[in-house]
């Protein structure tokens, strides 16, 4: 099925049905045993490990926490500018996106009151493609306005956390 037959056939289900419109998700973590750091992530039937480099403690067997947070705003971008060139029907050859990060680690370790996360987050977008530059500029807009990813980079998300 091409984006704008899924575009189509969810526009329609939506209208008929607002509720099927909600969704959720869910991810399961493991500290994989005898290790320090390792993580064993599991999503539906996708399995990958998260780790941190060496001098943050890790042995460097995959990407860290925050990595991954920049892996999925960009490839989310990426996803986001196909569907959305499809829905406006602006012509899109291709897509790359970088993302740069920053932290400061005193507030990961406690070192300082300065907070955890990112201090400033940087998205790079170069699109290829037949359109113009100001038609590339509305698609920008609209990512920008429905980017699930970037809008949890932008805004607070209302999180609970249990131990059980």
């Amino acid at each position: 099925m091409s984006l704008s037959q899924v575009i189509e056939a969810s526009s329609e289900a939506f209208a008929g049905e607002p509720a099927a419109a909600a969704v959720s998700f869910s991810v399961q973590h493991a500290l994989v045993p005898k290790t320090a750091t390792v993580v064993e992530v599991n999503v539906r039937d996708h399995a990958f490990s998260v780790d941190e480099p060496a001098a943050l403690g890790g042995t460097d067997t995959a990407a860290n926490p925050v990595e991954y947070a920049l892996a999925s705003l960009g490839s989310c971008q990426v996803i986001t500018y196909q569907f959305w060139a499809a829905k406006l029907g602006i012509p899109l050859e291709s897509v790359k996106v970088t993302v740069d990060g920053d932290l400061d680690l005193h507030g990961f370790f406690g070192l300082k009151d300065t907070r955890p996360g990112f201090t400033g987050v940087r998205v790079t977008v170069e699109l290829g493609g037949p359109a113009s530059a100001e038609a590339y500029e509305e698609l920008r807009r609209k990512v920008d306005e429905h980017c699930p990813v970037l809008d949890l980079f932008r805004n607070p998300t209302p999180t609970t956390t249990t131990v059980a």
